[in-house]
């Protein structure tokens, strides 16, 4: 089967290096989105998925604007493609683009479909605190990841699980799960099964705004934001800006979900008067370990956070740095 792959962040290269690694199928060509400029000194870094095609000698495809760009329209019919497979791609296909390969494209999307379509699935996930989510293989059309289901593969998240190691798991999952979909598409084994837009919600682009924490919301809600919009959350401490990138919500209900070492000193909190303490204060600094902070609703525990001008480190050290005292209250970001 030959197959051209649309795709761009490190989400995708598992699926790229699965199809690679198949004697059923042929990469013929790769597209993804131009260069970028990062870093200090501002140079143009190719995406993860162009590296990975550079390595494999693969023809690459860059437009600004696909849909627009005549020349890659016309290369794209020209390697007569089996199949499209796109991943994380970050383009609408317009409806010219879809009709070009014989059995189809074939999207991987990073959710129980029809849940959570759009550009952050994974992100917007773990902020609404689901205790599931998988892959989702689907035949494309001309809208926002509303086509026909293929086949669906499911994983269970753990309280811990931010964006970064949820993704991982997706992304593995999500190689294996597009071998066997192509592998049965081809041999027509799959009934495709429209999407009930009644059930359908949308993850849309994570905006600044997101990032920003509200110390009166619950332990559960705040937790749930800083793991989805990992590692960007941010608070405001002596007037600077603190990213907070991992915590744990202390609560009894959650106990059993959290580390051997939380566990076995969950009287230290479970105990605490914490009086009228407003949301933002911290209550204690537990040795070793981390600030605990008041919120609108529980206590939660800060482990990993980083100042602004500052490397990230463990909420301990920053504690231990910073001569963080009981009583100092951190402000809404």
């Amino acid at each position: 089967m030959r197959v051209v792959f649309f795709g761009t962040p490190q989400f995708a290269l598992p699926c790229l290096e699965g199809l690679l690694n198949h004697p059923e199928f042929e990469v013929v060509g790769v597209v993804t989105q131009p260069d970028k400029r990062r870093g200090r000194g501002n140079q143009l870094i190719p995406s993860p998925v162009k590296s990975m095609a550079l390595a494999h000698q693969l023809p690459v495809w860059q437009p600004q604007r696909l849909k627009k760009h005549r020349e890659t329209l016309t290369q794209l019919r020209q390697v007569k493609a089996d199949v499209f497979v796109v991943v994380a791609y970050g383009q609408i296909l317009s409806q010219e683009i879809l009709d070009m390969p014989t059995v189809g494209c074939i999207n991987v999307h990073g959710s129980i479909l029809p849940k959570y379509r759009g550009a952050a699935p994974i992100q917007w996930c773990l902020y609404n605190g689901e205790a599931q989510t998988g892959i989702t293989t689907m035949l494309m059309d001309a809208g926002m990841d509303t086509g026909a289901m293929l086949l669906k593969a499911y994983t269970p998240i753990k309280l811990l699980d931010t964006a970064e190691h949820l993704a991982q798991t997706l992304s593995n999952l999500g190689a294996d799960l597009l071998i066997e979909t192509l592998l049965k598409q081809e041999l027509q084994q799959i009934q495709p099964i429209p999407q009930d837009d009644s059930e359908a919600n949308y993850a849309p682009l994570i905006q600044k705004s997101d990032y920003c924490l509200d110390w009166s919301r619950s332990n559960l809600d705040l937790h749930n934001q800083i793991r989805g919009f990992f590692p960007n959350c941010v608070t405001s401490f002596r007037g600077k800006s603190l990213k907070i990138s991992a915590t744990a919500p202390l609560d009894s209900a959650y106990l059993s979900e959290l580390p051997s070492q939380l566990k076995m000193r969950s009287q230290e909190w479970s105990t605490l008067d914490v009086g009228n303490a407003p949301p933002g204060e911290v209550v204690k600094i537990a040795k070793a370990i981390g600030p605990i902070i008041q919120t609108g609703k529980g206590l939660l525990l800060l482990q990993q956070v980083q100042l602004a001008g500052k490397r990230a480190q463990s909420a301990w050290d920053f504690a231990n740095g910073m001569r963080l005292e009981v009583g100092e209250v951190l402000g809404n970001g």
